[in-house]
């Protein structure tokens, strides 16, 4: 469920149990609405700790992400460094063979 709608749903629950609440209260409109009040707090407080609780977990999960994709770079620069002496080592050696095989070939004329 979305942050979005999980907000949305608590401010609609809020409104309606107010309206509710004055609708139907039979009590005095003072103590209605020192209820009112309270209750009005304590969903704030709700929809707070619920907010705080969301941004905690996106940020832990976008550290996580962050630690994984800088562990993967790291990787990819190790390997790409180990091809890269790979492939000047098989170079070195092709040169070597074809420099061989040029003096065989030249020894062969002779």
């Amino acid at each position: 469920m979305s942050t979005g709608k999980v907000i949305l749903g608590a401010i609609a629950g809020l409104v309606t149990g107010a309206i509710l609440g004055i609708l139907f209260a039979p009590e005095k409109g003072k103590d209605t609405r020192s209820k009112i009040a309270k209750k009005s707090k304590a969903s704030l407080d709700e929809i707070k700790s619920k907010y705080e609780s969301t941004i905690s977990s996106i940020s832990s999960k976008f550290d996580s992400v962050k630690n994984d994709a800088s562990q993967l770079l790291d990787q990819g620069k190790e390997l790409a460094q180990e091809a890269k002496g790979e492939a000047s080592k098989l170079y070195s050696e092709g040169k070597d063979l074809a420099h061989d095989a040029k003096l065989r070939a030249a020894n062969q004329i002779k």
